[in-house]
C-alpha cells in the first residue's frame, strides 16, 4: 500500500515536472541575459539582481500561487474562471457581479496574449545558444529566426495528432534539464561563494534604492523570473495539488541554485552576453551540444503546454458561454481532456511566427513580454484578495493585499515595455477580449429579439393540438435552452408544419458553476406526449451527448434544433453574425446523431 502511495506520488510529480514547470523552467535562459542589457555587470548590481529574482520566485509563485491561490479551488480545479465561480456567489450587487465577470475575461485574454510570445521567446532563446558552437559562430539572425519557425511550425502541425504518445517523455525530459540548471550553478557558485549572500532581501532592497528609477525599470525584466508561474494554480484539475507543490520545491531549489550560478559567473565573466549558455560552455564544452539540444527539448515541452493550456481556457471559455462553438476533435480515446481546436491551433501559429519575424531576437521580444503574465497575476491578486476578505479568513486577505500590491508594482514597471514592444502582448490580447465581447453580447441581443412562447402559453396550445392532431410514430427530441422559454422553431415546428410525435422530449444541456461531474435525468412530465431531459455538465467535462440519453433508454426517430437566419446593417452585428454562420452549431459541437438531425430556421434582423 505505502509502495504504491510512493509510486503514485513520485509519478504526479514527474508528470507535473513536465506539464506544470516548463515555462517557468526555460526562463533562466533568458532573464538575467535581458536584465543585464540595462545595466552595468558590476558586483553590486549582480547580487541586487540575483536578490530580487530569488524573491521574486518566493513572493510571486510560492506565495501567491503555491500556498494562497491552491487554498481556493472547486474539487481541486484552479484557474480564473474557478476564481470567478468562486467570488460571484458572495457578492451581492449585480455590478459587482459584471465587474468580476470582466475581470475574468480580461485575465483569459492576456494568458491567451502571453500563450503567443512564450513560444516565440523560449524557442529563439534556445536556438541562439548554437553560435556558441565551433564551425556555427557565424549563423545570422535570419537563419536563427528560420530556425525557430520551422520548429514552431513543426510543433503546432503535430497538435492534430494528440501529445498523449510523447507526453509520458515530457517530464523526465524537463526533469534532467531541472537537474542541468541546478547542476552548472553550483559549479559556477563554487568558484564565487560570495554570491550566496544574494539570498539576502537586503541585496534586492540595497539596489533598488540606489538605482531609483532605472532600478524600477529593471523589475520589468527580472520578473520574467516567474513567468508561467500561474500554471501551478491552474494545472491543479489536471494533477492534483500536492504533486504539484511537492515538484516546485525541487523546482524551486534548482532555479535558485541556476541564477546564483548565472551571478556568480557574471561576477568572474562580467563580459559575458548569453549568460547561461556561456557558463555551461566555460564549465562543461564537452556537453554543452547535449545541453543546447535539451534546451531546445525543454522551450518546446514549455511551448506544448501553453498551447495545450489554451484548448482547455477556450474549452472552458465555449462551456461557460463566453466564446463561440469552435470544433473540438478529440485526439485520445482514453484521455477525454486530450483535445485540439483547429482555428485556435493556426491563430497561435500565425501569431507565434509573425512575433518572431516582428522581433528578430530574443532579447527584443524580451523588452515585450512579461505586460500580459504580471496583469493576469494582479487581476488574480485582486480576486484572491477580494474572496478571503468576504470569506473573513482575515490573515489570508491581508498577505493576498500585500502580493497584490507587489504585483501591481512590477505590472507598474512593465508598462515602461509598452513602446518598446510590449503594445504587442496588448494588441494579441485584444483579439481574443474583444472577440468574447461581441460574442457575449451578440448572444445576449439575439435572445431579446427571440419569439419566445412562455411555457404556460405553450402548454395551452400544445395539449389541444396533441390531442386534435394525427401523431408520427417514434420520439422527437427538441433542443432547447430553458423550458420556461420555448424557442420560435418548436413552436413553428410543431403547430404550423403539424409535425406532432407520440413521444416529443424536450432536451437541455445545463452548465454547472463546478468544474468536473456529469449527470442525465428526466423531470417530471408537463404534459401527455411532452417530457423534459436535462443534462448537467461541469464546465470542465467533454461529455458524449448520444451515450448520455442511451443510458436513459432514449431512442430517437429525430433531432430537431434551431438555427438563425441574421440580418444586419450594424457593421458590428454583421461581424457576430459571420462569427455565427463559421463556427459549429450547439448540435455539432456536442456530436449529436447526424443522420437524425433536422435544423429550423428563423430569420432575425439584428
Amino acid at each position: 500500500m505505502e509502495i504504491t502511495e510512493k509510486t503514485s506520488t513520485a509519478k504526479g510529480i514527474i508528470k507535473a515536472l513536465g506539464l506544470v514547470f516548463g515555462d517557468i523552467g526555460t526562463s533562466p535562459i533568458y532573464t538575467v541575459t535581458v536584465v543585464f542589457l540595462l545595466l552595468q555587470a558590476t558586483k553590486e548590481n549582480i547580487m541586487g539582481v540575483v536578490s530580487l529574482i530569488v524573491w521574486t520566485l518566493t513572493v510571486l509563485v510560492t506565495i501567491q500561487f503555491g500556498w494562497l491561490a491552491m487554498s481556493l479551488s472547486i474539487r481541486g480545479e484552479g484557474g480564473k474562471i474557478v476564481l470567478k465561480e468562486i467570488l460571484q456567489p458572495l457578492l451581492k450587487s449585480k455590478s459587482s457581479v459584471g465587474f468580476v465577470s470582466l475581470i475574468a475575461i480580461i485575465g483569459v485574454s492576456l494568458l491567451i496574449g502571453d500563450g503567443i510570445i512564450t513560444p516565440a521567446i523560449s524557442i529563439m532563446s534556445a536556438v541562439e545558444g548554437s553560435v556558441l558552437i565551433p564551425g556555427l559562430e557565424g549563423l545570422s539572425k535570419t537563419t536563427i529566426v528560420i530556425i525557430s519557425m520551422i520548429i514552431a511550425i513543426v510543433l503546432f502541425i503535430f497538435q492534430k495528432r494528440g501529445t498523449e504518445k510523447v507526453a509520458g517523455a515530457f517530464g523526465p525530459i524537463t526533469g534532467i534539464w531541472f537537474v542541468s540548471l541546478a547542476l552548472s550553478g553550483i559549479v559556477a557558485i563554487s568558484e564565487a561563494p560570495e554570491m550566496l549572500g544574494a539570498l539576502n532581501p537586503y541585496w534586492g532592497g540595497k539596489f533598488l534604492y540606489e538605482n531609483g528609477l532605472m532600478g524600477f525599470i529593471v523589475l520589468g525584466q527580472i520578473m520574467l523570473c516567474a513567468t508561467g508561474g500561474e500554471a501551478l494554480y491552474a494545472d491543479m484539475g489536471h494533477l492534483g495539488g500536492k504533486p504539484i507543490r511537492q515538484a516546485w520545491v525541487g523546482v524551486f531549489i534548482a532555479l535558485i541554485l541556476n541564477y546564483l550560478g548565472q551571478g556568480a559567473f557574471l561576477i568572474n565573466h562580467p563580459e559575458a552576453k548569453n549568460i547561461l549558455f556561456e557558463m555551461v560552455f566555460y564549465y562543461a564544452k564537452a556537453l554543452y551540444v547535449p545541453f543546447l539540444l535539451l534546451s531546445i527539448s525543454a522551450t518546446v515541452i514549455a511551448s506544448q503546454a501553453m498551447i495545450s493550456g489554451t484548448f482547455s481556457m477556450v474549452y472552458q471559455g465555449i462551456t461557460t458561454r463566453l466564446m463561440p462553438m469552435f470544433k473540438i476533435d478529440y485526439t485520445s480515446v482514453e484521455l477525454k481532456s486530450q483535445i485540439y481546436i483547429g482555428s485556435v491551433n493556426w491563430f497561435l501559429l500565425f501569431a507565434v511566427l509573425f512575433i518572431m519575424v516582428e522581433f528578430g531576437e530574443s532579447s527584443r521580444l524580451a523588452a515585450a513580454y512579461g505586460l500580459a503574465v504580471i496583469g493576469t497575476m494582479t487581476l488574480t491578486g485582486i480576486l484572491m484578495t477580494w474572496i478571503f476578505y468576504l470569506k473573513k479568513r482575515k490573515i489570508l486577505a491581508f498577505v493576498a493585499l500585500l502580493v497584490t500590491i507587489v504585483d501591481a508594482a512590477y505590472l507598474g514597471a512593465n508598462f515602461y515595455k509598452i513602446p518598446h514592444g510590449g503594445y504587442w502582448s496588448l494588441v494579441l490580447a485584444f483579439i481574443p477580449f474583444l472577440m468574447i465581447i461581441l460574442y457575449t453580447q451578440g448572444q445576449k441581443r439575439l435572445y431579446k429579439m427571440m419569439d419566445f412562447m412562455t411555457l404556460e402559453d405553450f402548454l395551452l396550445k400544445f395539449t389541444r393540438v396533441y390531442a386534435t392532431t394525427a401523431r408520427i410514430k417514434g420520439t422527437a427530441l427538441f433542443l432547447i435552452k430553458d423550458v420556461k422559454d420555448i424557442p420560435f422553431y418548436v413552436t413553428q415546428t410543431m403547430f404550423f408544419h403539424g409535425l406532432i410525435y407520440e413521444d416529443n422530449i424536450f432536451v437541455s444541456i445545463i452548465k454547472r458553476d463546478d468544474p468536473f461531474g456529469v449527470i442525465g435525468f428526466f423531470k417530471e412530465d408537463i404534459a401527455k406526449g411532452l417530457r423534459v431531459f436535462e443534462m448537467q455538465m461541469g464546465y470542465m467535462e467533454i461529455i458524449d451527448v448520444e451515450e448520455i440519453m442511451r443510458e436513459q433508454g432514449i431512442e430517437e426517430r429525430v433531432v430537431f434544433y434551431g438555427l438563425e437566419d441574421i440580418t444586419a446593417r450594424n457593421p458590428v452585428w454583421k461581424i457576430f453574425s459571420l462569427i455565427k454562420k463559421i463556427t459549429p452549431t450547439f448540435i455539432k459541437f456536442y456530436n449529436f446523431p447526424s443522420k437524425k438531425l433536422h435544423g429550423v430556421f428563423t430569420k432575425v434582423s439584428m
